[in-house]
């Protein structure tokens, strides 16, 4: 194997970024464009203070120990590996639930690193769920336990929305401007949707204060791009016999892509430097990479898991199971798309098929099939109900509902049990425990699920009598059954 090995630079001590989400893509993209940023330019003033807020105590105490320097092991595949060591982030905190079961362990801490004047800009991953958006309509849940512990004591956050508005209200207060939030999940429109979360929050508190943000406070939107698995022992024993022995490590595939709108009143690194696209509307990119990249990625890990396939390695090297994925990309992902002309979307859906076999990465489709929920409106659904809309049916995509819903009953097609990991995972137990011997019952229950599906579409008889059949062929005949079913009804 050859291995180039990359050293961090000396840590500056100026923190100008606070990240809400330390977790594994964090490490492996954005802090990998700031630690080869300040290699290459010397500019210390963008330094990270990353903050867990809900699980995690463990990586925040072991980077801590650490001096906060990790490896990144990039794999451009099984014979070619970059280490990067990483030192960008200068402090870790942790504000969630400790052992003893009291919240905000370094709460307070946060908020005054999100108070203070040199911090310009606030970065999130905290997943889809982490806003406490309703994912068909957008609009915070005020109802959701957490975002009411959050209205009712204001200086004690628990959410990410609740800790911004917090810090900015103390921004405010005290005259300082505001820092720009960029997040970096995987959402449409993810700026407008922070922006709808923080303001709605804020509005529960001080509609002055909501006004502020909604004048002054920048949320530009971006689209992240790098396949980060979680990390097995099989993982940690093969870095460790390559000399990079690092409980605090993560893999990666070589490929990384991160496009922003370039909105940042308080400035921002250059990152153009590095690779970064700074562009005036992310829309285009952002929906590209969510149908095709993301689509397909929900595809292969309902239809892969129900059948015992573990990884996107072994899956997209199931013949049957690949070409329904690139049927999937480029007969109803592709023609829901409107992109620049200098991108072929057949070129794209080539490269990704690539990069789903990259031998070296066991990307868990387990991990993949995490809050189902709150991914597919956006990966699956907006684009659904664009084609019913235009008259056009979407077969892939129905397979796909149908495997998702299987899926959430916890329980392969050879009956193996695994844990349902969703914000919804009570209410599907309860569908499965009431409708599980009828399957038309049971589709249309979740059809129906107007917090996950769009009303319109739900109502679409063509969509829902796809996804039933398809169901009903998965349970009958399996996913090879499914899979024969579904090719030659093209």
């Amino acid at each position: 194997m050859t291995v180039q090995r990359i050293e961090a630079m000396p840590q500056s001590g100026n923190i100008g970024i606070v990240h809400l989400g330390l977790g594994a893509f964090h490490r492996a993209h954005q802090a990998v464009y700031l630690e080869r940023y300040r290699q290459r330019s010397g500019d210390g003033q963008w330094g990270v203070c990353s903050a867990n807020l809900r699980s995690s105590v463990d990586l925040v105490d072991s980077l801590q120990k650490a001096g906060y320097r990790y490896q990144v092991a990039e794999y451009a595949d099984s014979e070619t590996l970059t280490l990067r060591e990483i030192g960008v982030i200068q402090e870790t905190l942790f504000s969630g639930r400790d052992a003893s079961d009291n919240w905000g362990r370094d709460r307070e801490a946060l908020l005054a690193r999100l108070a203070a004047p040199s911090t310009r800009i606030v970065t999130l991953t905290v997943t889809e769920k982490g806003y406490f958006l309703n994912p068909a309509c957008g609009e915070l849940r005020l109802d959701d336990p957490m975002i009411a512990g959050d209205v009712a004591s204001p200086s004690e956050p628990r959410t990410a929305p609740g800790l911004l508005v917090e810090a900015l209200a103390r921004r405010h207060q005290a005259g300082i401007a505001p820092f720009t939030v960029l997040s970096c999940d995987n959402m449409p429109d993810n700026g407008k949707r922070t922006r709808q979360a923080v303001i709605q929050l804020a509005e529960q508190r001080d509609i002055a204060l909501a006004s502020w943000i909604a004048e002054h406070v920048a949320f530009p939107c971006s689209m992240v791009d790098r396949i980060v698995p979680a990390m097995t022992d099989a993982d940690f024993e093969r870095l460790s016999a390559l000399g990079a022995a690092d409980p605090n490590a993560v893999i990666s595939e070589a490929f990384s892509q991160w496009v922003v709108e370039d909105h940042f009143p308080a400035g921002r690194p250059a990152w153009e430097a590095e690779g970064v696209e700074m562009v005036a509307d992310v829309a285009p990119f952002e929906t590209m990479k969510l149908r095709m990249l993301n689509g397909s990625h929900s595809l292969l890990a309902y239809l892969g898991a129900l059948a015992g396939i573990e990884t996107v390695f072994d899956g997209i090297n199931h013949p049957e199971l690949r070409a329904t994925v690139r049927r999937y990309m480029l007969e109803e992902a592709a023609p829901s798309l409107v992109m620049p002309d200098t991108i072929d979307l057949a070129d794209y859906a080539d490269a990704l098929l690539a990069r789903f076999a990259n031998d070296s990465l066991r990307h868990r489709l387990q991990q993949i099939a995490m809050d189902g929920s709150q991914k597919l409106p956006q990966r699956w659904l907006s684009g659904a109900l664009e084609r019913a809309h235009e008259g056009q049916v979407s077969p892939c995509t129905a397979l796909g509902m149908a495997a998702w819903i299987r899926y959430t009953a916890g329980e392969d097609l050879q009956g193996n049990q695994y844990p349902v990991d969703d914000p919804l995972a009570a209410r599907f137990a309860a569908l499965h425990a009431t409708h599980g011997e009828d399957s038309a019952t049971l589709v249309m229950a979740f059809l129906t699920m107007d917090d996950v599906v769009p009303s319109t579409l739900a109502e679409d008889e063509e969509f829902a009598q796809s996804v039933l059949t398809a169901y009903q062929t998965l349970v009958q005949d399996g996913l090879s059954g499914a899979l024969t079913v579904l090719n030659h009804a093209q």
